[in-house]
């Protein structure tokens, strides 16, 4: 059965200097204006998410809660390999017991450069550094029936914000 899985980065987020910390860093209002309107044209175009999974950094949570009231998925779920510097590994792990569940439509909220870096790993099976997601950007992966995903996904979709807003 066929997953496809959807990295997401959040939305414009307030500036590091204002917070104590990264973690804390919220979605400024034009960002959440604008992943709203991304989360309206994703609708629209008839996406639709099993589970959303986010870093657990606010400005992920954000945006993943966005993307559910805008009635993309009915689940929301913390992950902590999301947050900057997470483990692919872990999420693979993860998604082979997922996949068995049968055919999925996943979202994954997260970083630059760590959701580039993963989608890199799962076409090429290296990161590269070449793949930029723009906030609250969207690459689609199709994960292989069969066998591991490293290196043997195809992608389906990069687009940058721009090109969803209206």
């Amino acid at each position: 059965m066929n997953t496809n899985i959807y990295l997401i980065r959040h939305g414009i987020a307030a500036d590091a200097e204002n917070y104590p910390t990264d973690e804390e860093r919220p979605l400024t209002t034009q960002g959440d204006r604008k992943t709203h309107k991304v989360a309206q044209q994703l609708k629209k175009l008839g996406l639709h998410f099993n589970l959303i999974l986010s870093s657990p950094l606010v400005r992920a949570r954000q945006t993943a809660k966005i993307l559910q009231a805008n009635h993309l998925s009915s689940q929301v779920e913390e992950f902590l390999p999301l947050a900057p510097g997470g483990d692919i590994d872990i999420w693979l792990k993860w998604i082979k017991t997922w996949q068995q569940k049968g055919t999925r439509e996943l979202a994954l909220v997260g970083h630059q450069p760590d959701l580039a870096n993963w989608a890199e790993i799962l076409l090429w099976g290296e990161a590269r550094q070449v793949l930029i997601l723009k906030k609250a950007g969207v690459i689609g992966i199709a994960l292989p029936e069969v066998g591991l995903p490293v290196g043997n996904s195809q992608m389906f979709w990069l687009t940058p914000p721009k090109f969803l807003l209206s």
